[in-house]
Order: C-alpha cells, then structure tokens, then sequence
C-alpha cells in the first residue's frame, strides 16, 4: 500500500555481516539487558504465597507475546516501513506527520504528540543507565551476600565514569559494542536453552491460552502485572529510532534470527528455573549459571548494560539536536566527536542533565527492584504516541483505507494503552519520575516554541519589508562603505532590526550585503545541491536561504564560500556578521502568561550565542541590542 519509492531509500540498505554485528551493539542493547531484571519484577507481584506453576506458565506466555506483539508487529512489520527520507524516531515520525496534516489544528496536535514523545524519552534516557547497571552489578550478592553494600558504590563509579567520557565520542568504543552483544546474546540464549531441555514443559507457556487464562484469574492483578511485564520490551523504540544507521532489513534480519530466540530462550530458561526452584526468584537471571560462571557473568552483564546505557545516552543527544533544530528548544552547544560521521555528537548540557538525573536515582531508589516502579510510564507513553501517529501517517501519507489502518493499528493502540495504564498505578511507587521529567520538558518545549512564534510575529509587524527599503535605496544618501556585509534574519521579506540600527547609528551600508535566512526542513538531511539558494536583490545585495535538515549542524561561514561557484565573490576576511540580540519584555496587554514569559526569558538568555551555534568567527561580529514586547 506504501507508494514505490522513486530514487533509493537510505533504510533500504543491503545487509552486510559488519551491519548485522553493529544492529545488535547499538539497536539491542536496552532489550537485550531486560532479561536482568523483568521477569523478576513481573513475579513478584505474585510471589507473597509462593508461585504456582500455572501462574509462571501465565507471566511467560504474557511476556513472549508481548515481544511478538509489540516488537515483531508493531515496529518490524509496520511501523520500520514509516521512514522519513531513510530515519526514524519519533521526531522524524512527527515530521512526515506534520507534511501529510492538513491544516494548522492538525499539524499543532500532531507537534503537541511528537513533543510528548520525546519528553517522555528523555524520562526514559534517565531511567535506562541507572536500573541496567544497577540490576547488572547486583549480580554481585549472587556471588556472594558480602558485596550487597558495594553494589550502589560500584554503580555510581561505573555511572560516572561512562558520563565522563562521553566528551571522547564513541567512535572507538562501538568497535567493541557489537562484539560483546553478540556474545551477550549468545550465551543469554544458551543459559536458558540449557534450562529450558532440562523442563521442557515450560514451552507450553508459547500457547496464548496461559496468558488468557492468567488474566481471567487475576483480573486488576494480572492489570497491574502488565506494568512489570512492559519492561521485557523497553528499547523497542531504538528499532525505529536507528534505522537511519543501519536500514531496515538488517534491524528486522537481526531480530527474528538472533536477539528473539536467544531473549525467548533466556525468559522461558528463567521460568523453567522458577518451576522447578521457586526460590530462585530472588534473581532467577544469575541462578540460571552455574556458580563458576556467576562473576564472569556479571562481568558481561555490566559490559551489556553499559553498551545499553551508551545508545541510550547518543539518542539522548540526537533528540536534542532534533528538538533545537525543530524549533522545540534553545540551542545548545554541538560538538562533533567524529571527523567523518555526522551523528557523532556530544552535548555537555544533555550530558550534564543526564549524569546529574541517574545519579539520583541510583542513590534514592538503590535497587533494580526499587526502580523498576519508576521504570516504564515513559516506555508506553513513547509506544502510544508512536502508535498514533504511525497510524496518521499509514492514513493520510500512505493512503491505507480507514479500516486498514483501523485493523492494524486499533489493536495495537488498545494494547499500548493497556500497558500505559498499568503504569499509571505505579505513579506512587516511582512512576512519577519519568511523569515529572517528561511534563516538564513538554512544558519548556511548548513555551519556548510559542515564544519563538509570537517573537517573530512581533518582528514582521515592526520591521520594514525588505521590497520597500530596496525600492527606496537608489533615491536615499546612504554611503556605502569596502566589505560585506552579512546580517542574519530569520523573517527573508523583512528587513534586520540589525540593518537598522546599523544605518540609524552609523549612517553607512557595506558595499557587498548578504541578507541570510538559515530555514530547518522536516527531512533528515538536505542534499548538497538544496542547500543554498541565492536571490539578486539590488546591485551587490543578495538573499541567501540555507536549507538545513534535523540530523544537520549549521555551519555559515562554510556555506557562504561555496556560494564563490554561484558568481558570488565571498572573502571571510572582508566579512562582518550582523546580528540582533533580543531583550524580551512584556507587551502592554501580553499573549503568554506571566510565568511562561519568565520562562520563555530564562531560556533565550541561556540559549548558546549565534555566533557559536552558527559557527561564525566571533572575532567578526556586531551584535546589536533590541527590546522586543510580546
């Protein structure tokens, strides 16, 4: 139903073996690492009286269909086809959405659901650190009772030290990544295989009638069950969120033929456990090794859960790129850790936030158990949000008939509600913390991009069109004076508030003028031959648009000497920028709220400078003050 593609999609890529072994150090790491902790959570809700075999049969037959309903259908069949331009994530998502919306309404709600999406990742983003390796150095008590004061010291120097080296890039740690997941995968998969021919009864639990049968007894504690249950598919969004990396068909190869079986085989390994000893639920994922194995093994899982928190973390950073160049926050600063590849970014804001978030939790909430309250909420909320505007996008983008679409994802929309809801009881046990961040983030997204707006609405009601300067130009006395001129302008038919203090001031216009206009599109990245357009104006006056994509950093100074092959003769060193720096105040009668302009000031004044989001030398700069009521 999806319209062929005229020219080869970037998520269409062949599969290679260097490609399959980087799906599983980057896409699977999250979901390859819930086994530490999941089943665990979800049994012990049931567990106050012992677990009945029927009970075990229940939660696995809940857990193994949750993995082919939420991951295997919902992202591998349906929502991997949903690429914007080659990637994937919410945003990207919320892109295509927005283009295929008709109307403002429409491209409003779609915004106001791609924001709380990628709110609620960053709840995620701080979640995911602290329960893997937490969860991962508990393995230590398994070892011996001995190390159970040492396992929020040693969790917190781990933290630590992966937060702190983030500034290096990751270039030379994901050589390894893929690598050890394998090998995570592999011996995950076989510990529970080993497991599972000792008591093959437990494969019963692949029948969906355990999982029927369980929530017909359980009812509201089977509902509640749920909210544990979700954390076997946690990361699932990674499948979509990095199919700009790697494409599709090595995420969906990687997933039915190794990361599946080896994580049904360690889930059903675990419940055959729990069948034959129900007192290993105490960390059915440890007693499953033999004792010799148990310390190599925490020593892997602490590896894999680092590898987790890693992608967690880059994704961290690509969203907030994403969310600046969107229009969604302030800028903040960039920095490129990879000479070659784009995507390699560090964010010491983001960074900072993130290392300043999981500590906390680590140190408040001091177990996997603890956290596993917390975790989730933001989890389902980021599946319902994906839900809803996959199902937009099949419909109005597409074209998929209303019941097509109504078939596939009705279902799987009740089903992320479901596991949503179940999450929402857990809201005093933790689950406020993810419901905390995301809200507040929602709320600095939505008034830093009101602001943006009613800020620009102001600028084209008080500035001059730029048609009306240029006609008056030949007839006025302004001298023009050697060297170029560049003012930056957001609004290309208005003139800088710049250009007019500059003349009110000083009397003079540059000999060269370059009025450039910087404009982010909804696609990813933006070819070579879009990303400058040159407009003649007047004698040695030009409008310049630079085209930039929401993976993109700009980069002025670079863009405007390729424009010497368009006949434009750009000398950096005859060059001054112009630039307007805005002092908000509030208008008489105010369109935001008192606090919300508080706010929406707070923000701009701790924005990153043009000149360094811009990469513009600072040393050929003139920044000019203007108050602006809104």
């Amino acid at each position: 139903m999806v319209p062929p593609a005229t020219t080869p999609n970037p998520a269409d890529r062949p599969l290679t073996p260097a490609l399959y072994i980087g799906v599983l150090g980057v896409v699977y790491g999250d979901i390859g690492t819930s086994p530490l902790y999941a089943l665990r959570a979800a049994a012990g809700h049931f567990a106050d009286d012992g677990l009945a075999p029927w009970e075990i049969l229940g939660l696995l037959s809940l857990i193994f269909w949750s993995l082919i309903l939420v991951v295997t259908v919902k992202y591998v069949a349906f929502v991997l086809r949903a690429d914007n331009r080659g990637e994937g994530g919410i945003l990207a998502l919320m892109a295509l959405a927005q283009r295929a919306a008709r109307g403002d309404r429409a491209r409003w709600v779609v915004a106001l659901i791609g924001i709380a999406g990628a709110s609620l990742f960053f709840g995620d983003g701080i979640i995911t650190p602290a329960i893997s390796v937490l969860s991962a150095v508990e393995g230590l008590k398994v070892v011996s009772p001995a190390f159970e004061e040492a396992v929020v010291p040693i969790s917190v120097a781990v933290l630590l030290a992966l937060f702190l080296v983030q500034y290096r890039g990751t270039g030379a740690m994901g050589a390894v990544f893929g690598p050890v997941c394998a090998v995570w995968f592999a011996v995950i998969g076989l510990l529970g295989l080993i497991e599972v021919v000792r008591h093959p009864f437990v494969l019963a639990a692949l029948s969906p009638h355990y999982a029927v049968d369980f929530a017909l007894r359980y009812h509201l504690a089977a509902f509640i069950a749920l909210g544990s249950v979700v954390l076997v598919v946690t990361g699932a969004e990674a499948l979509y969120a990095d199919m700009g990396h790697f494409g599709r068909r090595p995420i969906r190869v990687a997933w039915l033929t190794f990361v599946l079986p080896a994580l049904a085989l360690n889930y059903f390994g675990q419940g055959a456990l729990l069948l034959r000893d129900p007192e290993a639920l105490e960390n059915p994922f440890y007693l499953l090794a033999p004792e010799w194995f148990r310390l190599p093994l925490v020593f892997l899982a602490t590896a894999a859960t680092i590898i987790a928190s890693q992608a967690m973390i880059s994704g961290a950073y690509s969203i907030a790129r994403q969310c600046v160049q969107l229009g969604f926050m302030p800028r903040l600063v960039v920095r490129h850790t990879s000479e070659t590849a784009e995507g390699e970014i560090y964010l010491p804001q983001v960074n900072t936030a993130l290392l300043i978030g999981v500590l906390i939790l680590v140190m408040e909430f001091r177990s996997s158990d603890a956290l596993a309250a917390a975790y989730g909420l933001a989890v389902t909320g980021t599946f319902l949000c994906t839900s809803a505007l996959a199902a937009f996008v099949f419909r109005n983008r597409f074209g998929w008939p209303l019941l097509s679409v109504l078939a596939v994802f009705g279902p799987l929309v009740l089903l992320d509600t479901a596991f949503f809801l179940s999450n929402v009881l857990k809201i005093p046990q933790g689950g406020w913390v993810p419901l905390l961040i995301g809200s507040a983030l929602m709320v600095l997204m939505t008034t830093w991009h009101r602001g943006r707006e009613l800020l620009f609405a102001r600028f084209r009601q008080d500035s001059l069109p730029l048609r009306s300067f240029l006609a008056r130009l030949p007839q006025s006395r302004t001298i023009r004076v050697p060297g170029i001129a560049v003012f930056m302008t957001s609004q290309a038919d208005y003139l800088p508030s710049a250009l007019l203090h500059n003349l009110k001031h000083n009397k003079v216009l540059h000999e060269h003028v370059l009025f450039v206009t910087v404009r982010n599109e909804g696609i990813p990245q933006v070819p070579p031959e879009r990303r400058c357009t040159v407009e003649r104006l007047a004698d040695n006056i030009h409008r310049v648009t630079i085209l930039y994509g929401f993976q993109e950093s700009p980069n002025i100074p670079r863009e405007l000497e390729a424009l010497r092959s368009q006949g434009i003769g750009f000398d950096p060193m005859q060059a001054s920028y112009f630039l307007g720096r805005e002092t908000v105040v509030q208008a008489a009668v105010p369109k935001m709220s008192h606090w919300r302009q508080w706010l929406f000031t707070v923000m701009s004044r701790n924005a990153v400078p043009a000149t360094e989001f811009f990469r513009i030398p600072s040393d050929r700069v003139v920044e000019l003050g203007v108050r602006v009521a809104i």
